[in-house]
């Protein structure tokens, strides 16, 4: 029997939303202080890592390992120190008062401390063969897969300082960089436009658009189809790789008026916290991270979480 509103209303705690490596992190520390935490995740848990293949970056793992397994790993360490999951997608949240409360189609929950880590999402050229080739030739972020294309021909598309940024990164692996934007001129920084310039490694493609990536899981990416937007002519060029480098979007609708924001969505947290303009609401990971974007960084963010609502707590019970 469907209702207009939630049939059923739960309280917990500490509520955790998102469970790539700076909800699950949280959800460690927070069960491991006795907090029992219900981490709430969408279709896809694990966050952007899931979509990685290797991760070699990661300490601990001397040899690296899957994305998928790590973030398995991490969901079964918060599950043995109590942390409840639950698959649901929430469409709204009431953070005007306290109990907090978030809204399913079937459930409400209620919470004392919300911990927000519900990512970004890397924008994306929209190209069949795109999803598919996921880690294995195409990627969204240079400083994770450069190391696997030493000495290969790598391209990024976009234009914009991060662009600009993982050409140049890329150039360290890389023995030739390809810079494709769709418009005559990039909207980089001067400064970041230079260095691109300067670099006898990078040739720039501009007016340029990205059609078709050519490639399989076995092989990995071969090559790119071009559309030269002057000529209206297709042009082959052959890479081993492709980084989509325009751009990505915080997971951060469900707070729009509720939390402050910086312009391009990402929360805005105290520095040197977590904490946001709302008591007992604690941001961490990609969704208030738009500089550093490491699964390392979203875990020490969602530790720093989980003891500042730790202490929040105490604070509030001890009045």
């Amino acid at each position: 029997m469907s209702s207009a509103s939630p049939a059923s209303t739960q309280h917990h705690k500490v509520i955790i939303l998102g469970s790539g490596p700076a909800g699950l992190t949280a959800a460690i520390y927070a069960a491991r202080a006795s907090l029992s935490p219900l981490l709430i995740h969408g279709p896809l848990p694990g966050g952007q890592l899931t979509t990685t293949t290797e991760v070699e970056n990661f300490p601990g793992f001397e040899h690296g390992i899957m994305g998928p397994d790590l973030m398995q790993t991490m969901e079964k360490q918060a599950a043995r120190f109590g942390t409840q999951f639950r698959q649901e997608f929430i469409a709204s949240a009431d953070l005007s008062k306290r109990p907090f409360t978030l809204t399913s189609s079937s459930t409400t929950y209620s919470c004392d401390v919300l911990i927000i880590a519900t990512g970004a999402t890397a924008k994306l050229l929209g190209l069949p063969t795109e999803k598919e080739l996921m880690g294995f030739g195409v990627s969204t972020c240079a400083t994770c897969d450069g190391a696997f294309f030493r000495n290969k021909v790598i391209s990024v598309v976009g234009g914009g300082d991060s662009a600009c940024e993982e050409a140049n990164f890329l150039t360290r692996f890389g023995s030739k960089v390809y810079l494709i934007h769709r418009r005559g001129e990039l909207r980089a920084s001067k400064i970041m436009q230079d260095r691109v310039r300067n670099n006898p490694k990078i040739e720039m493609l501009l007016d340029r658009e990205v059609l078709e990536i050519a490639g399989t899981k076995q092989s990995g990416v071969t090559g790119l189809t071009l559309l030269n937007k002057e000529t209206k002519a297709q042009e082959k060029l052959a890479v081993d790789a492709l980084f989509v480098a325009i751009g990505h979007t915080p997971n951060s609708t469900l707070f729009k008026g509720a939390l402050e924001m910086d312009e391009n969505g990402y929360l805005v947290v105290e520095p040197n916290s977590t904490k946001t303009r709302i008591a007992g609401v604690f941001a961490c990971g990609d969704v208030q991270d738009h500089v550093f974007r490491q699964a390392i960084t979203a875990a020490g963010t969602g530790c720093m979480a989980a003891i500042e609502a730790e202490r929040w707590i105490e604070g509030q019970d001890g009045h």
